[in-house]
């Protein structure tokens, strides 16, 4: 199941906030983006595409601790840490042009300014003034919680341009499944709204 459909994975930080809190357990369809393909809007967790966790430390786990982890995670009952993931939302799909006009404006992909409702309260929408071309085979994502959210705006610095492979895609979240008071399904409100 974990190989060819779903994983799960757990939240360490607030940068989606309100759609996901630290402490929630998501589940991860494998279908997208293959054989399905990634829509503006959906959340996706990813690997590292590099340099985006730099700054953070994990304590590896070590012995019986580390054999039991591994095996409890390859079969699925034991969330993905983040150590090596990320979880944000896709903004721009290879070839979007995606424009910020300044730092509180809504968020323009392709002439047509983004409706995003799923944005944390009091969020500036961009956080600041930019224009960028999504590279071929890649994405541009960016945090729900735009203020506290070190997504593809803080990264145009490095190879990319800010903007993550295709490849370095582990899948689409679809639904939370613990704690039991956030369990509900993560849905892709610009899908809804025909903006995708």
């Amino acid at each position: 199941m974990k190989t060819f459909f779903f994983q799960s994975f757990w939240i360490p930080s607030g940068s989606m906030h309100p759609t996901l809190v630290e402490g929630d357990r998501i589940l991860v369809t494998k279908w997208r983006p293959d054989p399905l393909e990634l829509r503006r809007g959906d959340v996706v967790v990813f690997k590292d595409p590099g340099g985006w966790l730099s700054g953070s430390e994990t304590v590896e786990a070590t012995g019986v601790r580390k054999v039991a982890q591994d095996v409890l995670q390859f079969v699925g009952l034991l969330p993905e840490d983040a150590g090596e993931h990320l979880v944000k939302r896709v903004i721009g799909l290879p070839g979007d042009e995606i424009v910020c006009e300044s730092a509180d404006s809504q968020v323009m992909v392709n002439g047509v300014y983004l409706d995003e409702d799923y944005l944390a309260e009091g969020s500036q929408p961009c956080g600041a003034e930019f224009t960028v071309t999504v590279p071929d085979d890649s994405l541009w994502v960016m945090g729900d919680n735009r203020d506290n959210s070190a997504d593809s705006r803080y990264h145009m610095g490095l190879p990319g341009g800010g903007s993550i492979p295709l490849s370095s895609v582990v899948g689409t979240a679809f639904v939370t499944v613990w704690p039991i008071e956030n369990w509900g399904g993560i849905g892709n409100p610009l899908v809804d709204s025909g903006q995708a």
